[in-house]
């Protein structure tokens, strides 16, 4: 094979090589704060949260006292919430609160923290110990900020734990009944009683979730 066949050869691995390379992601860093912010805004209306959370981590790893970073905390937890996230949403929120809590800011962090507390339920009757801290949260919130701007939207979150609190009395309740257990089904018979909403303010819907639609 004569030297320009060979010459030709290696010029088209080369050029493969660093066409191979050129298609990889480049890793980013030392970006302005801004930069850092505009990748996880668009991220998040892009619906993609796992680059969003890389950009975050950038963000606060390279400009840890910039003011972009307790605005991105925000976006984020919100943006959590809405993708059911809700984990990560506290994550977020309990971040922010440590980091910039002023009274005015934690009356909004607390209240997305309840927010997103109500919106993990999947199921009231596996979930008893988180519907009574929710109930326990809002009430100790509306104590709180008894003037905040958010209370409504924090007594109709309450109404609705409240209502799944008296369908579990009632699964309970019909529970014991079944299994002969007259004496322990009267204690949960009592709770309904006393209890503010009656049964025929209820709709007891097929699922736990159809009460989270249109909150």
């Amino acid at each position: 094979m004569g030297k320009s066949a060979n010459l030709l050869i290696a010029l088209t691995i080369i050029a493969a090589l660093f066409g191979g390379c050129s298609t990889k992601e480049e890793v980013e860093y030392n970006k302005p704060a801004d930069y850092w912010y505009e990748r996880i805004v668009k991220s998040v209306a892009g619906g993609n949260l796992d680059k969003a959370d890389e950009h975050f981590t950038s963000l606060q790893s390279e400009h840890i006292s910039s003011p972009l970073v307790e605005e991105a905390m925000l976006i984020l937890a919100q943006a959590h919430i809405e993708n059911e996230e809700y984990l990560m949403a506290n994550f977020y929120l309990d971040e922010y609160i440590k980091r910039f809590s002023t009274p005015k800011k934690r009356e909004f962090a607390e209240f997305l923290k309840i927010k997103a507390s109500f919106l993990g339920f999947r199921n009231v009757n596996r979930d008893q110990k988180l519907l009574q801290e929710t109930i326990q949260k809002a009430n100790s919130y509306k104590k709180r900020y008894p003037d905040s701007e958010f209370v409504p939207l924090v007594d109709t979150i309450l109404t609705k734990l409240y209502m799944a609190e008296y369908i579990l009395n009632k699964n309970i309740m019909e529970l014991y009944l079944r299994r002969g257990k007259p004496k322990a089904a009267k204690i949960y018979e009592d709770r309904l009683k006393n209890s503010w909403l009656k049964e025929s303010q209820i709709s007891v819907p097929t699922r736990w979730y159809d009460y989270l639609i249109n909150w």
